[in-house]
């Protein structure tokens, strides 16, 4: 997670190898595509509104937090207009916070069963993502990493048996990621732990 760093702190990271970033506003995300090497994965980590998914589609490489249907469309709409196919993660809500964003478990499974998903061709979908409780408890946060765990290779099984794609489990942060990779994780979602701590650059506004 590159969010709220600076250009120059990813250009630190970028020459010693990194090329995968993660955003979590758009406006801050469109900036530092436009300003930083064109060779740069940007993954959009955070809650995205559909009135701005069209400023991002052109160029990301993956968006993790796809926490509804109707977010989906809108993606496959945006994508169709671009000429792409967009990756995308659905988004599950395993925490015990409503802070949180995300599909229930249930909701999931049912989107999946009804199927309209499989008519919106400029999106892949390549796994779930999730956020754990922000705790001290660690066995709770290992339970609910290991939930989606299950149920992420629950819909692989019932609906990506044949598709390799669905591969990505994107899991943990810099609190909580050994926990997650213990419990199945494929991506982890580490900032601070690279960076350091910051605040927001400025809040977002404009797109």
């Amino acid at each position: 997670m590159s969010k709220f760093n600076p250009n120059e702190s990813i250009i630190a990271a970028y020459e010693c190898g990194e090329r995968v970033f993660g955003e979590s506003k758009v406006q801050e995300l469109c900036g530092k595509y436009e300003t930083l090497p064109k060779d740069i994965f940007w993954h959009f980590i955070g809650h995205l509104q559909t009135n701005k998914i069209k400023y991002i589609v052109p160029f990301v490489q993956l968006i993790h937090g796809v926490d509804s249907y109707k977010l989906l469309e809108e993606i496959n709409k945006q994508a169709v207009k671009s000429g792409k196919i967009v990756n995308c993660l659905l988004q599950v809500h395993i925490a015990k916070e409503e802070t949180k964003f995300g599909f229930s478990a249930e909701e999931l499974l049912d989107t999946m069963a009804e199927g309209d998903w499989k008519n919106l061709n400029n999106i892949q979908i390549c796994g779930l993502m999730g956020m754990a409780t922000y705790t001290d408890n660690k066995e709770q946060i290992r339970l609910e990493f290991r939930s989606l765990k299950q149920l992420f290779d629950n819909v692989k099984q019932s609906y990506f048996a044949d598709n390799e794609s669905f591969s990505k489990l994107s899991m943990g942060m810099s609190d909580d990621y050994q926990i997650a990779i213990e419990e199945g994780s494929t991506l982890v979602r580490v900032g601070s732990k690279i960076f350091g701590s910051r605040s927001p650059l400025a809040p977002e506004g404009g797109l």
